[in-house]
């Protein structure tokens, strides 16, 4: 990988532009992180207005997740090709075009093509913020700009499907994109403002290591397709399941080959060999899994069992991001005082224990079931996210930390993405068995049984509606159960990476926290 262009000295105390530099980089992360899931909400209503069937319209939110798990990891290659400032500019304004694009989609491939571009373009804007505060900020401030990231980054995924139905029930799903529009503009003028000229580096071009770029995008792509879409296509009876995995191992190999032949990979593999950043990827897998796998099912819940709209199911997401807003502003200080095996290892454990929490769930549960384990969901996030991110740059020497960086949020939105698919397959399969359980426990020749059918025919008008009315309840209760078995699997899996916390390396003695970049 090519050294990166020199960076001029940072003062001791950052000026009025550096400030103004951060601010864009959050800005932007923000953006980015808002969009993954600010259509979650809108889906059913866009899929209607575009004709989309609803397996179709799932691609909507596919579509951005695939194209901005690829652009994260090579990132720090095109800042260095570009430079900084120029590859924000273009990735913050074609992020805004794309925006706009979809908000003006009446098809679903045009709302395709603009998710795409909008994933390709809003993914570059996460490292590269991290970037910004190392390279602007004095040491003793980065505390600061670091809070300041962390907190978009967590608070995207859970703001994203309150403002997303707030928009569609109040104004239009279109919106949900227009939104970005401004905010494009604030952003692009912070940018011109505020980030200095840096000369890009084109020879890059002729040495990159393009079977690793290549077998980056067809792994990572194909891999988060299968996962997302597996499921749904029955799997490997699919053929589009089938080659879109043997392209993800084709890229895979590409990728692994590229490592021995490249004389700079575009991705340091290696790095994964290093004990402590194994060992923190492993973890902040299982944290994105427990991220974007509530903020997918607590809405899921709250709308097909207890009947609350977008908005409503969104207000719950919402209360994990309440521990993040009061904490952020004292991490820098949590980070110099408490050591990091004990904070990772505390806020794995109240993320298992608000998983938890969520096993006894019934078919009369509604969204105050869940304000206990939001608030201490949230609180568990912020012990983990914020020291796993530490512990993956001082991992790595100062020359390798762009490559951590992007590994490091590659792994957190991998994590999304299995835990999605694991959604999809766990409800297929529990939904189904713990409706024929039930029902083994319903015997036709029981007198209670069938003096409850006639009570309820007698009430309902015949026995075919009766028979209705306790399908119904079979099938509520069974999706009840089995989203009780999916925040059970959550919480085991968080406890199964505990112990790698022991891997972890303490922060250096009252030393001060560090951007990736």
């Amino acid at each position: 990988m090519a050294s990166a262009a020199p960076v001029p000295a940072v003062p001791e105390k950052a000026d009025a532009a550096a400030w103004l530099a951060v601010a864009a980089g959050a800005l932007g992360s923000l953006m980015a992180t808002l969009d993954i899931s600010i259509v979650n909400s809108s889906l059913p209503t866009i899929q209607g207005e575009i004709g989309a069937s609803g397996t179709e319209g799932t691609w909507i939110a596919t579509a951005y997740l695939v194209a901005e798990i690829i652009i994260i990891p090579l990132s720090g290659w095109l800042t260095r090709l570009f430079g900084l400032r120029t590859f924000l500019i273009i990735a913050a304004g074609l992020f805004t075009a794309f925006s706009v694009m979809c908000g003006l989609s009446t098809t679903l491939p045009m709302m395709i093509v603009g998710r795409i571009g909008q994933g390709f373009t809003g993914g570059a804007l996460i490292p590269t913020a991290m970037t910004i505060i190392a390279t602007r900020l004095p040491p003793s401030q980065q505390p600061i700009g670091n809070s300041m990231f962390g907190a978009t980054v967590i608070m995207g995924p859970v703001v994203g499907p309150v403002l997303g139905g707030w928009l569609t029930e109040n104004i239009s799903w279109h919106y949900a994109f227009f939104i970005n529009l401004p905010v494009g503009i604030a952003l692009l003028t912070l940018l011109i403002v505020a980030m200095p000229y840096q000369k890009s580096q084109l020879s890059l071009i002729r040495e990159a290591d393009w079977l690793g770029i290549f077998g980056l995008a067809l792994g990572l792509g194909g891999l988060t397709v299968v996962l997302e879409e597996g499921e749904r296509e029955q799997w490997f009876s699919s053929s589009l399941i089938v080659w879109l995995s043997v392209m993800s191992a084709f890229g895979f190999v590409l990728l692994l080959i590229g490592q021995f032949v490249a004389r700079k990979p575009v991705i340091r593999l290696s790095l994964l060999l290093d004990r402590q950043f194994g060992a923190v990827v492993a973890m902040v897998i299982v944290v994105g899994m427990v991220m974007f796998g509530t903020s997918y099912t607590i809405p899921q819940f709250l709308a097909t069992i207890s009947g609350y709209n977008s908005l409503q199911a969104g207000e719950i997401v919402l209360l994990s991001g309440i521990p993040v807003i009061l904490l952020m502003p004292f991490t820098p200080f949590l980070l110099r005082t408490i050591d990091i095996r004990i904070a990772v290892a505390f806020g794995l454990a109240v993320l298992a224990v608000s998983a938890y929490m969520e096993t006894t769930l019934t078919v009369l549960s509604d969204g105050s079931t869940f304000v206990d384990s939001q608030l201490l969901r949230g609180l568990g996030t912020v012990f983990s996210m914020i020291y796993l991110n530490q512990a993956a740059i001082r991992s790595v020497p100062p020359e390798h930390a762009g490559d951590a960086a992007g590994l490091y949020n590659a792994a957190r939105n991998l994590g999304g993405s299995l835990a999605l698919a694991g959604v999809a397959v766990v409800q297929d399969q529990r939904v189904w068995l713990h409706s024929r359980r039930i029902e083994e426990t319903l015997n036709a020749n029981s007198i209670e049984v069938q003096a409850y059918v006639d009570r309820l025919a007698q009430a309902l008008g015949g026995p075919d509606a009766a028979m209705r009315s306790i399908e119904a309840s079979i099938q509520a209760q069974a999706l009840t159960m089995t989203y009780s078995d999916l925040f059970w699997i959550l919480s085991v899996g968080i406890v199964a990476v505990m112990p790698l916390v022991l891997f972890l390396r303490p922060l250096p003695q009252g030393g001060r926290p560090v951007a990736a970049h």
